[in-house]
């Protein structure tokens, strides 16, 4: 199995030198490089071209979503993965529109990063739980029976929480994008949410997503 060359940009030292030493470890994940600025990231990733690159939102002269933003604009196939505690809607949009795989909080496990790292896709975005849990905190929820999710919508919403669009949605439903769509418009109405990531946070936090459901 060919090994996965990580760059670890982030300008907290301990924490980079104990994910690098986490990341060296393992059999298959190894760090290329470490960075600590937006700048930095930008260089170290043009010289070293990594497979991967794992990155804290605050770093120096911007934040991460600025760095990913100009390294995934060089280079759209490679993976991008940030790491943050207090993650805002606005920077959850922005992630998936520029092209981030994975959004994971940074005090979480270990492990979850080592497996984001093995299997976030390009094309589809991963929040962490934790974190969608967050971003309907302290903000008033409509009660629960006017989410009332037809069978179908409930099979919408779980891919939508996989990181798929539309187009991908459709395809593994067996229906028309148009009516894809239309599962989607619906979806938000329910659940009072502006965009699929805040649906996706909203029915997270009242336990809609879980468990099978029938077409």
């Amino acid at each position: 199995m060919a090994t996965i060359r990580v760059l670890v940009v982030d300008d907290h030292t301990t924490f980079a030198e104990l994910l690098t030493g986490a990341l060296d470890r393992e059999s298959d994940l190894c760090c290329v490089g470490t960075a600590r600025s937006v700048a930095d990231a930008v260089g170290q990733f043009e010289s070293i071209e990594p497979d991967v690159v794992v990155m804290d939102y605050h770093l120096a002269g911007g934040n991460g979503l600025d760095a990913a933003d100009r390294i995934l604009a060089r280079n759209p196939h490679v993976r991008v993965l940030m790491l943050t505690g207090n993650p805002t809607q606005e920077a959850l949009e922005r992630a998936a529109a520029i092209g981030i795989c994975a959004f994971l909080p940074k005090d979480g496990s270990l492990a979850t990063v080592l497996d984001a790292l093995r299997h976030a896709r390009r094309g589809s975005i991963m929040v962490d739980p934790a974190l969608l849990s967050q971003l309907t905190t302290g903000r008033a929820i409509p009660p629960p029976e006017t989410a009332l999710l037809t069978s179908r919508e409930l099979n919408v919403l779980r891919l939508m929480a996989d990181g798929n669009d539309v187009r991908t949605n459709a395809r593994l439903l067996g229906i028309s994008e148009s009516t894809c769509r239309g599962h989607v418009k619906s979806i938000l109405a329910k659940l009072h949410a502006h965009s699929q990531l805040e649906a996706v946070a909203v029915a997270t936090r009242r336990g809609l997503i879980g468990g099978d459901a029938d077409d």
